[in-house]
């Protein structure tokens, strides 16, 4: 299973330049000029199997790449979805302060007293701070702020998640 570094958003002006949503801390070493990135796209879309970063630049607050294959918006339309990845033959960084989504998701997810609550359905990547997606036993999707106070336990099976009180009914109510 590959790594997600980045996933291609919109083009950004005329000469191919594209939007990324980063899932990665290290942007700059990743993204450098000349680094060949591989990608995953939908078959038979015509994306590249990998692509070279030609430059990267930061406007307001988005991270914005070039690529040497693609010169101009509309090449850089077809790559709108693609996931810019880390194959899996690459050694990850033994950080033991972040995950990956691909290693999230499946997990049980448990209260404190380990009964099960639900399954980790994805995690949503945001400015202040990341959401663990989790759909509840009674098939609602609930959002939790992925932070240590919250999640206090990540293991190789499960999540424990404890909750606010009533986080998980304001969700219910919501599909009612």
């Amino acid at each position: 299973m590959n790594v997600v570094l980045a996933r291609i958003g919109k083009p950004h002006g005329l000469r191919g330049e594209v939007t990324v949503q980063l899932h990665t801390d290290d942007p700059e070493s990743r993204f450098a000029p000349g680094t060949v990135v591989a990608t995953e796209a939908e078959p038979g879309s015509g994306v590249p199997t990998a692509l070279t970063i030609a430059a990267t630049r930061v406007h307001r607050g988005i991270w914005l790449l070039t690529f040497e294959e693609i010169p101009d918006r509309t090449g850089a339309e077809g790559l709108r979805g693609t996931r810019l990845v880390l194959p899996e033959s690459a050694p990850k960084a033994d950080d033991d302060e972040g995950y990956y989504e691909e290693d999230l998701v499946g997990l049980q997810v448990r209260d404190p007293a380990g009964e099960q609550v639900g399954t980790v359905s994805g995690l949503e990547i945001g400015p202040a701070q990341d959401r663990l997606v989790i759909t509840l036993t009674d098939g609602v999707t609930a959002y939790v702020p992925f932070v240590k106070r919250i999640v206090p336990t990540v293991a190789d099976d499960h999540v424990v998640v404890d909750a606010p009180a009533g986080l998980f009914d304001l969700y219910r109510e919501g599909t009612e």
